[in-house]
């Protein structure tokens, strides 16, 4: 099952804490970034995806070397729709934001600086999307975490695929 199908999964049962209204909140807050930045939305789709993929190999990195519930506190304590800087470093070095920054730039052509401003936001937005799978109950695993980071490691992140179909989802 792929990653959107988790999220829609985690929306519709209660015992996880996806929603429309976090979706909700997580599309709206990409639409006003990509607005800010003065790019359209396939350009933030591509930085999304490709930090998403950073994300992804920080956070599998993570559970290799702390385990899985090192990575769940990380995903329950950044997770949101606002900018958060420690969300960032929690995950990457300077040298990995620089890294990332270079990379997206390369693919988009949007300034490299610019889009290293916008790691504190755009990392806890994918950390959210992450969190929806999470048990309201505080324990029985992530399902949305645990298909991320189980992923087919094709180089395709689903996580602006996802985002993609959560705004058509909910017609945004």
């Amino acid at each position: 099952m792929g990653l959107f199908d988790q999220i829609l999964g985690a929306v519709a049962n209660p015992n996880q804490q996806g929603s429309m209204s976090q979706l909700g909140g997580i599309i709206n807050a990409v639409q006003q970034m990509s607005g800010n930045a003065g790019t359209d939305s396939s350009t933030m789709q591509t930085i999304m995806s490709i930090v998403g993929g950073q994300v992804r190999s920080a956070l599998q990195d993570k559970q290799a070397n702390e385990g899985p519930d090192a990575v769940q506190n990380i995903v329950s304590q950044f997770a949101g729709n606002s900018p958060n800087p420690d969300a960032v470093s929690s995950l990457f070095s300077a040298g990995m934001q620089q890294q990332v920054a270079q990379m997206a730039s390369q693919r988009t052509g949007v300034d490299a600086n610019m889009i290293q401003q916008m790691l504190p936001m755009i990392v806890p937005m994918v950390l959210n999307f992450l969190q929806s799978g999470a048990s309201t109950s505080g324990g029985g695993g992530n399902s949305v975490l645990n298909t991320f980071l189980d992923s087919d490691r094709d180089g395709d992140v689903d996580i602006a695929d996802a985002m993609r179909m959560a705004s058509q989802y909910i017609g945004r």
